[in-house]
């Protein structure tokens, strides 16, 4: 995906160690526009954060998991509604339940790393 493309990291992470921070880090330098999505924080790694997916009003490009399959089940009403063009299912994150059901509505669904994906250019 080009840059500039809205992406929405669900489970950022303040910790600068956490792979979702370090999503938001390498999303922002490689030139996308990040949401990241955190129930109590104001901003992630400087940037601002949204509380819940559903208070997300642009289009969305795609939205990179960071929350585990039991978390991810419950936010899979919020996950449709925001109909991203795909879904990247981070290691840990992987749900047939959720993949089966994002690809039902024709939303995309990739089993892969982000972070990999920006690394190797493949994002």
């Amino acid at each position: 995906m080009p840059a500039n493309e809205t992406v929405a990291v669900l489970g950022a992470s303040p910790k600068p160690e956490r792979h979702s921070n370090q999503a938001v880090r390498a999303l922002v330098k490689n030139g996308h526009r990040v949401i990241p999505v955190h129930p109590l924080l104001k901003q992630i790694a400087g940037v601002p954060a949204v509380q819940a997916l559903s208070r997300i009003d642009d289009a969305v490009n795609t939205l990179t998991l960071y929350v585990g399959p039991e978390r991810g089940i419950k936010l899979l009403k919020e996950m449709i509604d925001l109909k991203p063009d795909r879904v990247i299912m981070n290691p840990g994150t992987e749900s047939e339940e959720i993949e089966e059901q994002l690809t039902a509505q024709g939303i995309n669904v990739l089993r892969a790393c982000t972070l990999v994906m920006l690394r190797t250019g493949q994002f």
